[in-house]
């Protein structure tokens, strides 16, 4: 089993994502300082599970992950696989190779992955028992390891020396199982108190156990007794759903009558309203023609005012025009009398003119005089004429 390839991706100053490949011949990887080359030791030991930030030379996990630069943006994760070969299947997998890989992200989010498929921590652990490549083994040995191992204490130097006789994995799971039998024996303390406890309860719990079975049977009574008078109620109430249905049918079809007759009284409704609208117009006219009415009739009763004002005073001035209208009278029998006399003056002057005609060749002399006279008379006629028209 050795070591084929290292992948990293954003882990300390790796960046970018690089792969070392392990082919044979290749014994280490060199350079300059501040190249990078502890990084590497760190990511293997990384994701190998090491889980001391200051084993990794770090103060936080969260300082794994590229930080950037003034040229490059900062990662959001931290990523390292290696690969092993297995073809001597020192590994306890089915697998010619096995790839380890560990992710963190900046949210402190982290897993693990055994040729992909997602793990536990444990399990990485478990793996590289007595093979020396676990995180504390002897294969990873950093700078000043050395003098921590010479200068450290007995029961440190201890851990490298069973990591190298290959006896970890049975002292690992001996303390597992000793630790199991401690909390077992444990368990077995508290079972045998709880035990004392109950054999103290015995007695109360037999009272409870005949109460509990006298309980059993009143409820299975109580059961057959609910059963039938659920059978009953259940009768009762297909009874009353018969009847409630029944009494539905005939509310329905009270509801259908009374529906239309609603339709019927709403359109009456619906009329009376037009006629109430066609009354209401008519009211407006008529109190329209009202308030004509009234402004007509203040406007006659101030003119029959005024008439009657004009009526007392035509009657205070009708003694006046009685006594003149009497002596109009008088002055029109006097006017007719002079009229009679004229007519019969006129009367003899026409038959003294038809007879003055009748003369007319004899006496031609006599002609202008007649005339003027008749002219006189006509004169007086005409006068007496229009006094009669004015009285």
């Amino acid at each position: 089993m050795y070591l084929k390839s290292i992948e990293v991706h954003g882990f300390k100053s790796f960046a970018n994502k690089i792969k070392f490949d392990f082919h044979n011949g290749i014994t280490g990887i060199v350079g300059p300082n501040g190249s990078g080359k502890s990084n590497v030791a760190d990511a293997v030991r990384w994701v190998l599970g090491e889980q001391k930030v200051k084993q990794l030379r770090s103060s936080s996990m969260q300082d794994v992950i590229f930080a950037g630069t003034e040229n490059r943006k900062p990662q959001s994760y931290a990523y390292v696989a290696i690969t092993l070969d297995n073809s001597d299947h020192a590994l306890a997998l089915d697998f010619n190779e096995v790839t380890i890989a560990r992710r963190v992200y900046r949210s402190g989010e982290s897993e693990y992955l055994i040729n992909g498929t997602t793990c536990r921590l444990k399990d990485v652990h478990e793996l590289f028992y007595d093979t020396g490549i676990g995180k504390e083994g002897y294969s990873i040995i950093g700078q000043g390891q050395i003098d921590k191992i010479l200068a450290g204490k007995p029961e440190e130097r201890r851990e490298l020396f069973d990591e190298a006789a290959g006896i970890v994995k049975y002292k690992r799971r001996k303390a597992t199982a000793q630790k199991k039998l401690e909390n077992e024996q444990a368990n077995l303390v508290r079972v045998n108190d709880i035990l004392a406890e109950l054999e103290k309860q015995l007695g109360p719990l037999e009272r409870q156990s005949e109460a509990a079975r006298t309980y059993l049977k009143k409820r299975d009574e109580l059961k057959s007794f609910d059963v039938n008078l659920f059978l009953m109620e259940a009768e009762r109430l297909n009874k009353l759903l018969h009847e409630v249905e029944t009494n539905q049918t005939i509310a329905e079809q009270e509801f259908e009558s009374a529906e239309n007759t609603f339709q019927q009284i709403r359109a009456q409704y619906e009329q009376m309203e037009q006629d109430i609208a066609g009354k209401d117009q008519q009211i407006d006219a008529l109190r329209e023609d009202l308030s004509n009415t009234s402004l007509t009739r203040e406007k006659l009763e101030g003119q029959f005012n005024v008439l009657r004002e004009q009526i007392k005073a035509l009657e205070a001035s009708g003694s006046q025009l009685q006594s003149r209208v009497q002596t109009i009278a008088e002055d029109i029998r006097s006017h007719q009398e002079s009229k009679a006399s004229y007519e019969n003056a006129l009367a003899d002057i026409a038959g003294e003119i038809q007879a003055v005609d009748e003369k007319r060749p004899l006496c031609m002399t006599n002609v202008p005089r007649c005339r003027i006279r008749l002219r006189n008379w006509k004169a007086r006629w005409r006068m007496v004429r229009i006094r009669s028209s004015n009285c």
